[in-house]
């Protein structure tokens, strides 16, 4: 049974926490861009502390309704640094176009500028399977043993966008996808990331990893794959997720800088799965010594501008 929060600003929309480290779902909330102010308020808020939030019943929405409440809450960047998107104003994740991303991962890290949120809408869902599941990248480092903390922060890690994907999944590849990869890898980016970030707006220190990573800097390939796994598993202990169960008309927004998330692709091919995807613009990463993130290849500056939950009021 969830428990309703009631720490928040004064307004209809309640706010029921899903799980002690994360997940809560916000209700009493019709989306769109016309939202009062105590409701956003309410809805960062919830952001903040819960890392990932759910909204029933909001069939109403449409990609500019989508658009224009993500505007609420930030800057939306363009769709995607290299997936073309036709002018449209969110990312459609199509399971029929390879939009089968069942990896653990953070959005685009391989860029600078990692984003600060993501604003997911159902479209089309399948009949059965298609869940989504988060993790919190905070929680995965709160509970890591002091040794453990200290290794991580003194740890630098490279993302790039031409990741392992045939090391991480189990599925072969069919013609959707390897298409879809081909239009993923057509920019070349990379990144060097602090393993452990500092949150710009809630000072939390929180895992920064995901399938993106390339290497740990100053390791073998060998000592960096061990690494990477000792630190990637820590964040997607069961403890630390909650699993979403689509419904037509959910909408989830989660702290792309807290968090990592696994769209499990469990549905048949003749299913159908569409999702649209918005996202915030997020400043670069800070690492527990001060030290930002650098940007090893690759200009993402027409994808990703400066910006942050509070940068509209």
């Amino acid at each position: 049974m969830s428990v309703v929060d009631t720490a928040y600003p004064p307004t209809a929309a309640q706010v029921a926490k899903l799980g002690s480290h994360i997940g809560a779902q916000i209700r009493g909330v019709r989306l769109g861009g016309d939202l009062d102010k105590a409701t956003v308020a309410t809805i960062r808020a919830a952001l903040n502390e819960h890392k990932v939030i759910f909204f029933r019943d909001q069939q109403h929405l449409t990609e500019d309704g989508q658009y224009e409440f993500a505007q609420l809450l930030g800057n939306p960047t363009t769709p995607h640094p290299t997936l073309s998107s036709a002018g449209a104003k969110s990312l459609a994740i199509d399971s029929r176009h390879g939009g089968r991303s069942n990896v653990w991962h953070t959005d685009v890290t391989f860029v600078d500028r990692v984003p600060r949120a993501s604003i997911l809408r159902a479209v089309t869902l399948p009949t059965y399977g298609g869940s989504t599941t988060w993790a919190s990248t905070v929680e995965a480092y709160n509970v890591l043993p002091e040794p453990l903390k200290l290794l991580a922060e003194n740890l630098r890690a490279r993302h790039s966008n031409t990741y392992d994907y045939a090391a991480e999944s189990v599925q072969r590849p069919d013609d959707g996808t390897v298409a879809y990869r081909r239009e993923f890898e057509s920019r070349y980016f990379e990144t060097e990331h602090p393993v452990v970030h500092v949150h710009p707006e809630t000072g939390e220190r929180a895992l920064l990893l995901g399938c993106f990573v390339k290497e740990i800097v100053g390791l073998s390939s060998g000592e960096s794959r061990a690494l990477f796994r000792l630190f990637q598993d820590r964040v997607t202990r069961l403890e630390n997720t909650v699993r979403w169960n689509w419904e037509l008309g959910d909408v989830a927004i989660w702290d792309n800088l807290a968090t990592q998330h696994y769209a499990v692709d469990d549905y048949d091919g003749t299913e159908h799965r569409k999702l649209t995807r918005i996202t915030l613009a997020g400043d670069i990463p800070v690492g527990v010594d001060g030290v930002p993130s650098t940007v090893i290849a690759g200009n993402a500056e027409s994808y990703s501008t400066t910006g942050s939950l509070t940068a509209v009021a």
